[in-house]
Formats: structure tokens, sequence, C-alpha cells
């Protein structure tokens, strides 16, 4: 599915269009080179599980932080990591034993980040399109068949 997001409004509106359809143990992975609007998207689907006004922090020095919804969600910046492993150190596993993950930079999880994560997966890539985004949107596990209940 390839979706057109012409500004950081429609960025965040897919990542609230997400929400409700995250179950606990699910991740989204998000990919896309600086300044394409992961952390945007990431901040409209935790203010979708949350509340409009949660305050929503890159987390890019603390590489995690962890908000009481529900289901519970943690988004993770992995870009800092140098090992995989680091983020089973930084909580990754409780994070999907308990809800759910927003990871960007996912490659830092190896070439098979399935290693480290459970089956049902939605992967985002974001990619420039003029003055706007387009994202790229396919699903592992169950994001196969939720994928068409996505409407943006």
């Amino acid at each position: 599915m390839t979706l057109a997001l012409k500004d950081s409004d429609a960025t965040a509106r897919l990542g609230a269009s997400i929400a409700p359809l995250l179950a606990p143990g699910e991740t989204v992975l998000l990919y896309g080179p600086l300044g394409m609007g992961k952390s945007t998207l990431a901040r409209g689907l935790i203010r979708a599980l949350t509340r409009p006004d949660e305050d929503v922090p890159s987390p890019t020095f603390t590489l995690v932080q962890f908000y009481d919804s529900e289901p519970p969600v943690a988004h993770f910046d992995l870009y800092r990591l140098t090992r995989a492993e680091e983020a089973v150190e930084i909580g990754l596993d409780e994070a999907l034993d308990e809800g759910c993950a927003v990871i960007e930079w996912p490659e830092r999880l190896g070439d098979d980040p399935s290693a480290w994560l459970g089956p049902d997966r939605l992967i985002v890539s974001l990619s420039e399109d003029g003055p706007g985004r387009v994202a790229t949107v396919s699903g592992a596990g169950a994001w196969e068949s939720k994928l068409k209940d996505l409407h943006v």
C-alpha cells in the first residue's frame, strides 16, 4: 500500500489511524532517512492512544519512552545503537510482553528484525516526494489482514 502524505499533519494522521489497530505484542517499524517524519508519525500514533496533548518527545537521546495507554506503547529510537542486543537491554522484550512498540531505525536490529520481534509487524517506509512524503506500508503476521482496515 502506498500513501501520499502532503504534510506533517497527514503523517500524524497516518499514525493516528494505525493506533486503534494495534494489539499487545505488535510492532510498528518506521524506516526512512533523517527528516522524513518518523517521529511525527510516532507522535500521532501515541497521541491517539493516550491524549491529544500528550508530550511525545523524540527518544533520540533517551532511546525509549514508555506511555501508559491501552495497549501500553513504547517508542524506541534505535539510531544510536551499536549492537542489536542493546535493544533488549533498553527494554524491547518487556515492551512487547506488556504492550506494543513503535521503533524508529529498526534496521539497527540487523538484517532480520524478526529475530528480535514477534511475528506481527507493520512496516512503514517514508520517503521524500517533492514537498511531501510517501509512505509505503506493508504487514507481517496479523498485519497482513489488518492493512485492509487501515483508513487514512
